[in-house]
């Protein structure tokens, strides 16, 4: 049977957010966009310190706009004493090693998943040192992101680390399409890749047999 993640985290936000409580929560973070919704929904309930990991991203300077973008959302969005940012170096032989051999594999396959998992384990790992209540990550709003993938990981990397995963499926709700319009609203940049090389390289073809 399918998990409903969404109704996981509503049970979850009802339990232990409840009675002014704000547990403290490491959002990994991949962009802008795909944060906006994610904020504006879960500060409501979290003290969040929304973290920017993401080694696979290519070239360097997308990775520095990616985290301008973020920081001037938290700004923008008035967020700042809900929210607070955590910036890892930029290491894309991190990303490399586990792409070693899946090059040519198209978008949404093991070397997603091995992508999913290289930021998961390092974001468990960032909230466990750190005494976060809990940690998640903005990714599964993408409706090009598998979810369960991400849940299933989550959870594992989680459990390894020592800090509990928030379960989440954030295209839920219409949760996509209201990041979409804050992206609009505070004029964000949507990148036409995901991030990495192959995805870049994907999207480039992709425009090339669409001219």
């Amino acid at each position: 049977m399918k998990q409903n993640y969404q109704l996981l985290l509503d049970n979850l936000i009802k339990t232990e957010c409840k009675d002014g409580k704000r547990p403290s929560l490491l959002l990994h973070a991949c962009c802008a966009p795909c944060s906006s919704y994610v904020l504006e929904y879960l500060s409501v309930y979290f003290e969040i310190t929304l973290f920017f990991y993401n080694p696979n991203i290519f070239p360097e300077e997308e990775y520095r706009f990616r985290e301008a973008e973020l920081c001037r959302l938290i700004e923008q969005m008035g967020v700042s004493d809900k929210v607070s940012f955590l910036l890892a170096d930029y290491d894309p032989v991190e990303f490399k090693a586990i792409a070693k051999g899946l090059e040519a594999l198209p978008e949404g396959g093991s070397r997603c998943a091995g992508c999913y998992r290289l930021r998961l384990k390092k974001a468990a790992e960032v909230a466990a040192a750190g005494g976060f209540d809990f940690y998640t990550t903005t990714l599964s709003i993408s409706p090009y992101k598998n979810a369960e993938w991400l849940n299933t990981i989550g959870e594992q990397e989680g459990q390894t680390a020592g800090v509990r995963y928030l379960p989440s499926d954030f295209k839920k709700r219409n949760g996509y399409k209201r990041s979409c319009e804050l992206s609009e609203q505070y004029g964000l940049y949507r990148q036409n890749y995901c991030g990495c090389v192959y995805s870049k390289q994907a999207a480039e073809r992709k425009a090339m047999t669409e001219q």
